[in-house]
Parts: C-alpha cells; sequence; structure tokens
C-alpha cells in the first residue's frame, strides 16, 4: 500500500489571480489614512503573510497602532469590493488549476490541504466562488495561526491528514511559502506565475518550479517518489 501522500497549495497567487483585488484594497486602505500607495510590485510582494504583518512590511516607519488601523481599512476595503464585484468569483483561478485539483483528489493515496495569509472567512468565499471546497481535507488560514513562513499552517496540515513530512508537498508562488515549508520539514514547489520571481522562489530553496499548472501532477509525483 502506498503511503499517504499531502500536497498543500496557497491560493493567492498560486491558485488564484486575485492581486487586483488586493491591491485596489491596500491602496483604499492608504488613501483612507492619507498615504503614498506603495508601488503595485511592492504591494504584491508581501501577498501571502498576514494582514498586520503585510502593512508593517509596506509601512515599517509607522507606529503600531496606524498599521493596525490601515490593516483595519484594508479589511472594510476589501469587503466593500466583495459586495460591488461580485467577490472572489472576479478573481478567476489560474489556467488549469481546477483540472489539475481533479486529477490530484481522485488519486486513493493524495489528500489536499491549503495554507493562505487570508482569514477564513476570505477562504471560504473563494472556495464558495470556485467550487474548491470539496477537494481540500485540510484547511489552514492566517486568522488561526501565526504569519508564513512559520511553520505552524503546515504543521497542523500534516496533523490533521496524518501524513509524514517527508511525504508532503508546499505549493505556493512567494518565498514565504518555500521558507514555510522548508521549516516544517516537507519538500517544496515553487509557481512561477504568482507574485515573486522564479529566482527569489529559487534562493529561498523551492526544491522544484514549474511554470504552468498542468506540470503539477508530475512534478509532485517526482518529489514524492524522490521522498520513498
Amino acid at each position: 500500500m502506498k503511503m499517504q501522500r499531502l500536497a498543500v497549495f496557497d491560493i493567492d497567487g498560486t491558485l488564484m489571480d486575485s492581486q487586483d483585488f488586493i491591491v485596489r484594497a491596500m491602496e483604499g486602505a492608504f488613501a483612507e489614512h492619507g498615504l503614498s500607495a506603495p508601488p503595485r510590485a511592492s504591494i504584491l510582494s508581501i501577498v501571502g503573510l498576514s494582514l498586520y504583518e503585510a502593512v508593517a512590511r509596506l509601512i515599517p516607519d509607522q507606529p503600531e497602532k496606524r498599521i493596525a488601523r490601515v490593516a483595519d481599512a484594508y479589511k472594510a476595503c476589501f469587503i466593500a469590493q466583495r459586495a460591488e464585484s461580485g467577490g472572489e468569483a472576479s478573481a478567476p483561478l489560474y489556467p488549469g488549476a481546477h483540472s489539475v485539483l481533479e486529477q490530484l483528489a481522485s488519486r486513493p493515496d493524495v489528500r489536499l490541504g491549503v495554507a493562505t495569509g487570508k482569514a477564513r472567512r476570505g477562504l471560504d468565499h473563494a472556495f464558495a466562488a470556485h467550487d474548491l471546497d470539496r477537494f481540500f481535507d485540510t484547511r489552514q488560514t492566517a486568522d488561526l495561526h501565526p504569519s508564513k513562513p512559520h511553520p505552524s499552517m503546515v504543521l497542523r496540515c500534516l496533523e490533521e491528514t496524518g501524513a509524514a513530512p517527508g511525504h508532503a508537498v508546499m505549493i505556493g508562488d512567494t518565498t514565504f511559502d518555500i521558507e514555510m515549508g522548508r521549516a516544517a520539514g516537507v519538500r517544496t514547489l515553487g509557481v512561477t506565475w504568482g507574485y515573486h520571481p522564479a529566482a527569489d522562489l529559487r534562493a529561498a530553496g523551492a526544491d522544484l518550479l514549474v511554470d504552468r499548472f498542468a506540470a503539477v501532477p508530475a512534478a509532485l509525483d517526482e518529489l514524492w517518489e524522490n521522498a520513498e
């Protein structure tokens, strides 16, 4: 009998292209507090972190109370956008994502998980918008764990599925995902269509990189086989 295998996916920038949603909400939050919005690339560079940590990296010279207020304004802007635009349904899945999840979820030796910088409310909206709920056995969110790259989310995924670290892979588009996976003792698969450059993912220690979703299953099999 094959060992239980686990694939843990990030959401924003890995499964779902939510960059416009995120950038508009952050720009609105900064404007509300009379601050100049960071460049788009800077905003995208912090995707995946918990919200307070993300804002703190964008305005490190500001006092903690102001950082918290900007973070609260971001949440309010995000919720307002959700109401106006139809929510996460306006942030598309990356090409091939849904079919790959179908393929992996159909395998009896594979279980799927999520480790995301989203809060649980946002994850639930994303799952409902894109019919993703049925794929995942374990789902970890930023409001229940320390921010990436702390390994807590991946460790909980391992605990809830019973998978061994050597038979688990963290899949993500940011260095935070790669660092989190390495800290948890699992293999890491970087995807190059997201928000951090391939060179940064490689420097962070990604075991493999892929540049299209269709390549994910074969890459996972390679990483799992090498661990056995």
